[in-house]
């Protein structure tokens, strides 16, 4: 169960990245809706703070669990 919240925490914080540098958003691409965010340039700042957050927890999601505690 552990390994499957992290890789939906980590499709999401990608999804924020391509939102804070393209204010492009992959979810709604897929699914329906608007896929383009106006969002203020502080905003943007967090988004891809966040997606490369994700990409750094990505080492977590193949990494032995008796190395991960």
């Amino acid at each position: 169960m552990g390994k499957v919240a992290l890789t939906l925490v980590i499709i999401g914080a990608l999804n924020w990245l391509l939102v804070g540098l393209f204010q492009w958003d992959l979810v709604t691409a897929i699914f329906g809706g608007e896929i383009h965010r106006t969002s203020s340039g502080i905003s943007r700042i967090v988004y891809t703070l966040v997606g490369l957050s994700g990409l750094y927890c990505l080492k977590y999601l193949f990494m032995d669990e008796s190395r991960a505690r």
